[in-house]
């Protein structure tokens, strides 16, 4: 609690290590690690990663070829001080001490490079990944079953073992979501996906959608920003939304799935006016979506659809979005303890936005997560 404020934090990160995950892995899939030699990476403090087919975009701008030594990655540290160690890999009580110092009750967690497999050809790769993860979360989850929430990793590729995945750990207390992974030559609004969102609706357990950058399924149109990472980083999250949200809304899911919720993380906020808008529009003006029973803007202010918001876009576009959309869809968020959070300062930073009553704040920190995440 922060101020008086229970506080949701709606996108935080772990990126268990090799040597984690490993231990979680089924033992029929023990014979076939060493298939996964070449996608264990040294992490430079005695860990390793799984992660493929990572990209660096390695050309400035206003220069002619790309430099060798630009990763695209030298994002500068914007908190006050560094989390504590293993908060990403193992270390549940660091992580909750962290949340004790900048007063977050409730930590979503979002797994990282190894759903980067969804990039191999053989889908029981991200699998036998996805399976490791969820009986890791259940463990480091569940030594705060109060305060650390995760979800579960749907392949889109086999869908009956992303249902299996579903029943297994739909009714457990760490479990709030499910994040789809998904390919990018398999739409959301694919007819082969349906059993993904029944199981995800007959467990309470909304669709929380976050676009990756370095590694597949990457986000849309990366090969054409010219190889440059301010172009990527800068459309990457809102497009891989906005397409996300279009596809999820226009083919019908949330009509076909009364009581599924869906929502956006790490994508910006700014765009849903405008998004919610030109989606009408276009519904109308060029067709090409399911038959839908309302408008589409209608569904962001349905109740069922949330997103997170980023501190960087500021009180008045929060203002702004809350005036069009209402003050039940956007969720705080710090992207802990990634570079862009400000820990341990990142509640403050959205309290001085002063303009901001106290039950829209509320909502903003606390009422508006516990309605998109399962409650348990």
């Amino acid at each position: 609690m922060k101020n008086g404020f229970h506080v949701y934090d709606a996108d935080t990160h772990v990126s268990p290590s090799a040597e984690v995950l490993e231990r979680y892995l089924d033992a029929s899939f023990r014979p076939r690690l060493a298939e996964l030699a070449p996608y264990r990476h040294d992490t430079g403090d005695g860990r390793h990663s799984y992660s493929f087919g990572r990209k660096f975009y390695r050309r400035v701008l206003g220069e002619a070829v790309p430099r060798e030594t630009f990763t695209g990655r030298e994002s500068a540290w914007r908190g006050g001080k560094l989390p504590r160690p293993g908060v990403q890999d193992a270390d549940a009580a660091n992580r909750v001490r962290d949340m004790d110092d900048e007063g977050t009750d409730v930590h979503f967690l979002i797994p990282g490079s190894f759903m980067s497999f969804v990039g191999l050809e053989d889908p029981a790769l991200e699998v036998a990944m996805a399976r490791a993860y969820h009986r890791h979360m259940a463990d480091f989850c569940g030594q705060f079953p109060s305060r650390l929430k995760s979800l579960i990793v749907a392949s889109a590729r086999v869908p009956e073992e992303a249902v299996r995945e579903i029943r297994e750990w739909g009714n457990s207390n760490w479990a709030v979501a499910v994040k789809p992974l998904i390919p990018a030559d398999i739409p959301p609004d694919h007819p082969d996906l349906e059993p993904i969102w029944r199981a995800a609706e007959e467990y309470d357990l909304p669709i929380a959608h976050h676009s990756s950058t370095w590694n597949p399924p990457y986000y849309p149109a990366y090969r054409d920003v010219w190889d440059n990472i301010f172009l990527g980083r800068l459309a990457s999250h809102p497009w891989g939304a906005m397409r996300f949200v279009a596809s999820f809304i226009g083919g019908g899911i949330m009509d076909r799935h009364p009581s599924l919720r869906m929502g956006v993380l790490e994508c910006g906020f700014g765009w849903l006016p405008f998004w919610a808008r030109r989606m009408d529009e276009q519904a109308v003006y060029v067709g090409g979506t399911a038959p839908l029973k309302v408008k589409p803007s209608e569904y962001l202010t349905s109740g069922r659809f949330f997103c997170s918001i980023e501190r960087q876009e500021g009180e008045d576009m929060f203002n702004t979005v809350t005036q069009y959309l209402g003050d039940g869809v956007l969720m705080y968020a710090s992207d802990y303890p990634h570079s862009e959070c400000q820990f341990p300062h990142s509640i403050e930073n959205i309290l001085a936005w002063s303009s901001v009553k106290p039950p829209t704040r509320q909502k903003l920190f606390w009422e508006n997560a516990s309605r998109f995440f399962k409650r348990t």
